[in-house]
């Protein structure tokens, strides 16, 4: 079991009933767990029921105010938690039995350990005294989630079970925010015991570090102030520490520029002058370039990752780092830190504007209108753009760019993977946080369906579009039936070129336009020749089946009507299935692998920089 002392500050769970104390009461196991759930805010819940969690779910049906949804798949469940975490900024909830139930939360659990999601998993688990005898759907859950895991418990015996929720929920949500699993035997759920509320809140070792050490912010200030070239990379944990304010203060008062990572999006305003866009794989070739010639990178709530290094002995050259994270471990792990503060990102920016201030009040301010004259005209000569297909179909970076301009004030987007993903990070304006979410690090396909489902529960006043492609909406579009009968009106633009598109981006550019198994609208060889031109599945009446309206949209001229039908669609979910050319690329692009220094701003097309290499 692992405890991180990792992202967010946030407040110790507190009783509902004004901080006093409980009075015991002679309960069960089962019923211990949704008063605990009741106590610590928990009012939503995503699960399926089966043999060893159902005692639990006797209780749940009598509670006033903890709300459960009946997903289809458990997976659904983990995404669905993740997204209402993040579009409430509350600790997620979902619920699963043993064996397979429990299994199918790894992938979701994987996922907001990756993206340091607060989520909550609680499992059944076979009666205690047969744990480890291959029992009837017996997995240990335990030690499978132990790596992707905040910290995980095993319950056994009832009296625990209010204690371990509530240290479940603040592990989950205090320092860098991560999944917790409390896997309950099912012997203690069906055990009579006392129930009394708050419990004893006993976690010797767990102590995040929030407040940065200030000799480490003065030295910080004084790079910030001496350098020519500096950049700000600003990662999700400035999201996670609700320091989207203090960031724009900081950026204003040093005019540096600001690059904000894929799991950023919405932490600096897109419109902003100083912001340079994404950096990495598919960032903007002004923000991958900022960072390649910097002078100092001043890293905040950002983790030096793979997809944003590229090749890492190549990453920055020129540049000192200061890396501020509430996660030790992150500092040094894979960029070594000239000035390393530990720290919550809202606290750390808040010192760095004193430390900045005072270093202008003696005289010392950075002078980077020569850094500014280079980066603004890479951003001119080579902006984010795209080409319309010759042959009259839809652009794909079209249909994104249309779905985010028409979309009401406030929208929320959830993302899946793949080249949707990236067009979405690049031509949807972001200009607040909590408006995007994605899956980053695990890149789980299936994300946006279920992922909305649950930001649009956690905010029902709020519209949630899920842009999604045709292959990850066959992962688990089954969501949409959830939606349908749980009144839970989300859109889903299914952007649908028929193929797996991000790797037969791969197997155009790499492998020879041999499309080995990423043609989706066909089987191997073709083996149905009759089959030709017909649409398997067919979206609009699958999402129909599944309770939804649902609209085809194939030509340009009815992009915009296709996409104000559905904006005025509020009493279920809406499904368009856009079809789009089959042909269009992410760009820019730096190939697995390559230095950052070898970004295409398009196909053949390598940035001419105009500089001394060694400058």
């Amino acid at each position: 079991m692992t405890e991180q002392a990792t992202g967010a500050h946030h407040p110790q769970p507190r009783p509902r009933s004004g901080g006093q104390h409980s009075a015991p009461e002679q309960v069960t196991g089962a019923q211990s767990l949704i008063r605990s759930l009741e106590e610590v805010g928990a009012d939503t819940v995503f699960g399926i029921p089966g043999g060893a969690i159902l005692p639990a779910y006797d209780p749940l049906m009598d509670s006033t105010r903890v709300r459960h949804v009946l997903v289809r798949h458990e997976q659904g469940a983990g995404h669905a938690a993740e997204g209402y975490a993040l579009a409430t900024g509350k600790v997620g909830v979902c619920m699963a039995t043993s064996g397979p139930g429990a299994t199918n939360l790894v992938t979701p659990i994987a996922n907001a350990h990756m993206d340091s999601v607060p989520l909550v998993a609680i499992t059944g688990q076979v009666a205690s005294a047969s744990i480890g005898t291959d029992a009837f759907q017996e997995a240990d859950i335990v030690g499978i989630t132990m790596p992707i895991t905040k910290h995980n418990f095993l319950v056994t015996k009832a009296e625990d079970i209010p204690r371990v929720i509530a240290q479940a929920f603040h592990i989950a949500s205090t320092g860098r925010p991560g999944p917790v699993l409390v896997d309950i035997a099912k012997d203690a759920l069906q055990a009579k015991t006392t129930f009394s509320w708050p419990p004893t809140m006993d976690l010797p070792g767990y102590r995040p570090v929030t407040k940065p050490h200030a000799k480490q912010i003065r030295e910080a200030a004084k790079l910030i102030t001496q350098a020519r070239r500096p950049v700000l990379y600003v990662g999700g944990g400035v999201l996670k520490a609700k320091a989207t304010a203090e960031l724009k203060v900081l950026a204003e008062l040093t005019g540096a520029p600001v690059t904000t990572t894929l799991m950023a999006l919405g932490a600096f305003p897109d419109d902003h002058p100083q912001h340079l866009g994404m950096p990495g794989m598919h960032g903007s070739v002004a923000a991958v370039t900022a960072l390649q010639k910097a002078d100092l990178i001043v890293a905040l709530g950002a983790r030096f990752d793979d997809r944003v290094t590229g090749k890492l002995d190549s990453f920055a050259p020129f540049a000192k780092i200061v890396h501020a994270d509430i996660d030790p471990a992150e500092i040094g792990k894979n960029r070594v830190a000239d000035v390393p503060i530990v720290g919550d990102a809202r606290e750390v920016i808040a010192d760095l504007i004193q430390a900045v201030q005072k270093e202008h009040s003696e005289g010392h301010q950075g002078d980077y209108s020569m850094w500014w004259n280079d980066l603004n005209r890479w951003r001119e000569t080579y902006p984010l753009g795209y080409d319309q297909p010759g042959d009259g179909s839809l652009s794909p970076q079209q249909v994104i760019e249309r779905i985010g301009q028409l979309a009401p004030e406030g929208t929320i987007f959830a993302a899946g993977v793949g080249q949707h993903q990236m067009w979405a990070a690049h031509f949807i304006e972001y200009d607040k946080p909590g408006t995007w979410l994605n899956s980053g690090g695990a890149g789980t396909m299936g994300y946006a369906v279920p992922a909305a489902m649950g930001a649009k529960a956690g905010a029902p006043e709020r519209a949630v579009w899920a842009i999604d492609g045709d292959g990850c909406f066959q992962m688990t579009n089954q969501e949409l039936t959830t939606c349908a009968l749980n009144n839970i009106p989300i859109k889903v633009a299914v952007i649908n070129n028929g193929a797996l598109g991000m790797v037969r981006q791969w197997q155009t550019l790499f492998y020879n336009q041999r499309y080995s198994n990423t043609v989706l609208h066909s089987g191997p060889d073709d083996v149905n020749p009759q089959a030709r031109g017909t649409r398997v599945p067919d979206f609009v009446k699958l999402s129909e089946a599944m309770g939804c309206y649902a609209i085809r949209c194939e030509n340009p001229d009815d992009l915009d009507k296709v996409i104000e039908e559905a904006n005025s669609i509020n009493d279920r979910p809406v499904v368009v299935d856009f079809i789009v050319h089959e042909d269009a690329m992410v760009w820019p692009m730096v190939a697995a692998g390559t230095s950052n220094d070898e970004i295409m701003a398009a196909r053949d097309v390598r940035p001419d920089f105009g500089d001394n290499e060694d400058d």
